[in-house]
């Protein structure tokens, strides 16, 4: 079953929020339209639009109102992966050049900028205070995720406290807040919006896990870009953590560079899937994933409850 059909009665609201994409990209700039559209047309899960959809379902749910939280919360998370690719020198973005590598890394910064700041324009709708503060308060944290990895590139000797800290601030606060105001915005109690909050927490720790342990075992076709490039760029993941535990091993990771020959980072990368480390990476997504469900207790049966729990099943076995 595809991602898709999980909230498919959420089809024509979705529909909304891609136009509304389309609509927050206009810029009399030529150039930065041409750049941000480059990237909107690549597609993706729009995962973050759907959990604030969902999210919201447990209040006072309202299209009008809700879609502007749903293209912030999209927009802030396009900007961070504009900006990732200027960081990672990255030619590939879901099979499509980036906006880096078709014009150049000064289109790329302002173009992530310019998203940025839509997605904050969007939010002046939400007349609560608590929800500024928790958007801003991410967005502070993304930075700093962001400057974090940075630091931990080529840092062989980082511990699983520090990979832990820097996935929540890249991925899983995001999600989290994608949960947490789509709630706010539908006036529910403030103990539905903090669970709601926890429960994307934990899905996006799973899903960050997931993705660190696909990298090494998709194929370059599904995850559009290199199999095993974080490793390459110097990205620690969870499964380089527990590789690095192997005492051959740990030798021959601590040797990786970004001019490694593709051959010998192809054996690398094989030999790494041959111990127990995407198991054991496996086994904590999945402790995340079950601290996720559980959060859902405290929300009322629904089909967006239905759809929330369908999801995080499902990025807990997604193959790519």
């Amino acid at each position: 079953m595809k991602l898709k059909m999980l909230y498919s009665f959420l089809k024509t609201d979705i529909d909304e929020i891609e136009k509304e994409l389309n609509l927050a990209i206009e810029s009399d700039t030529s150039l930065l339209k041409d750049a941000s559209l480059h990237l909107l047309q690549a597609g993706g899960k729009r995962i973050r639009p759907v959990f604030v959809l969902l999210a919201a379902k447990a209040g006072d749910y309202d299209i009008h109102v809700i879609k502007n939280v749903a293209v912030a919360l999209e927009l802030i998370h396009m900007a961070s992966l504009v900006h990732d690719d200027v960081i990672d020198d990255a030619e590939l973005r879901r099979g499509r050049t980036t906006i880096k590598a078709q014009w150049d890394n000064q289109v790329a910064m302002y173009t992530g900028d310019y998203m940025f700041a839509r997605a904050l324009d969007y939010m002046t709708i939400i007349e609560k205070p608590a929800a500024h503060q928790i958007l801003s308060n991410a967005i502070v944290e993304l930075c700093i995720g962001e400057i974090a990895q940075i630091e931990d590139k080529y840092r062989f000797d980082q511990n699983l406290r520090d990979y832990l800290r820097r996935i929540k601030r890249k991925t899983a606060l995001l999600i989290a807040v994608s949960c947490q105001l789509g709630a706010i915005a539908g006036n529910t109690p403030e103990k539905i919006h903090t669970s709601l909050y926890r429960f994307g927490y934990y899905v996006g720790m799973a899903y960050q896990i997931t993705d660190d342990i696909l990298d090494f075992t998709s194929s370059e076709e599904e995850l559009g870009k290199p199999a095993g490039g974080d490793l390459s760029q110097g990205n620690i993941t969870l499964p380089v953590l527990y590789a690095l535990k192997d005492p051959q091993l740990n030798k021959r990771i601590r040797r990786v560079h970004g001019d490694m020959p593709r051959a010998e980072m192809e054996l690398l990368i094989q030999d790494i899937i041959a111990t127990d480390a995407i198991s054991k990476s496996y086994d904590m997504s999945q402790q995340y994933l079950k601290k996720a469900l559980k959060e859902l207790d405290a929300l009322p049966q629904s089909r967006a409850k239905k759809s929330l729990r369908d999801i995080a099943l499902f990025i807990g076995k997604r193959k790519y």
